[in-house]
């Protein structure tokens, strides 16, 4: 049983900080690690797999350092989000080579296993320059898996596969938690992590904002503030009945823009309460749309709550 734990770990370069006092433990299983782009995943990536040195702060495989610990690496594999690959090899060369640097006694077996772990085998003698980014992400995958580590690192692995692909490699990391891996993947999109892991970890700005069970952490998510544009046949009227609800917590109406803009405390009792007050008041309704949707809003929320 291998557990990562990052205690109070920082990471600055120059006068930016990318990774602020995080601290968080990694155990067997599939973890999440969700936040919009920017948000340092990929720097505590980089430092949970060895290739950055903390600022401040450690990160350690089952108590021992991992920075330049050469027996940690072997422990560890990596599928980096970065493109950057030996074009001019062919897939078999590029996972035989990280088998022979990890020293393993068969290379060519070792890669052969991986290769077709990821179904990548059909294509293993065309040249990496050849390949779509999709056939990339495998391939590093494969690579990644070549000396069968006991921990796996995924930055952004579902970007530029297909439909087939994902549901492929979602699979296959399911099944590695319950063999009682410890695999870890980044995403700044939600509904990957809802598929895939239970136990979610959520930064921003270089900040653990959030960590948990999936479940909980969307309920936060959804039991937040919500703001709305609406725009109706009165806007006036509309907002007088709906101010006087507990489900709304503020109305203003925008003459600008001639619409009223809400915000929402209780989200299921104000999708229920609109509807019904429109219709009770003849007012009809032209535009209700969420003005705060994105990401970055709802995981400002989560950094504060």
């Amino acid at each position: 049983m291998t557990t990562l734990t990052i205690d109070h770990v920082s990471r600055w370069f120059g006068n930016v900080v990318a990774v602020n006092d995080v601290t968080m433990e990694i155990g067997p299983g599939v973890t999440g690690l969700l936040g919009p782009n920017g948000a340092g995943k990929s720097t505590l990536i980089h430092m949970m797999s060895g290739f950055l040195a903390p600022s401040s702060g450690t990160v350690t495989l089952d108590g021992r350092t991992i920075w330049r610990n050469e027996q940690s690496y072997r422990e560890i594999g990596l599928v980096p989000e970065r493109e950057s690959m030996y074009d001019f090899l062919t897939g078999a060369e590029f996972v035989v080579a990280n088998a022979e640097l990890h020293g393993l006694a068969d290379p060519g077996a070792a890669a052969r296993r991986a290769l077709d772990t990821v179904e990548m085998t059909a294509a293993q003698d065309r040249k990496i320059s050849t390949y779509s980014k999709g056939m990339r992400q495998r391939v590093k995958m494969a690579s990644a898996l070549v000396h069968e580590p006991s921990v796996l690192l995924l930055d952004e692995p579902f970007n530029g596969m297909d439909p087939r692909q994902r549901l492929h490699l979602m699979d296959l990391l399911r099944q590695m938690g319950a063999d009682g891996r410890t695999v870890l993947f980044s995403s700044h999109i939600l509904e990957e992590v809802e598929q895939l892991a239970h136990h979610i970890e959520v930064v921003v700005a270089g900040r653990h904002a959030a960590s948990g069970d999936f479940r909980e952490i969307r309920r936060l998510m959804t039991d937040r503030p919500h703001r709305y544009l609406i725009r109706s046949s009165d806007d006036r009227a509309l907002a007088a009945a709906l101010i006087a609800d507990a489900s709304t917590s503020g109305i203003e109406l925008d003459v600008r823009e001639r619409a009223l803009r809400v915000q929402a405390v209780d989200f299921r009792g104000f999708t229920e309460l609109l509807p019904r007050v429109a219709k009770d008041a003849g007012i009809r309704l032209f535009e209700v749309s969420p003005s705060d949707e994105s990401l970055e809003s709802v995981f400002s929320y989560l950094v504060a709550a």
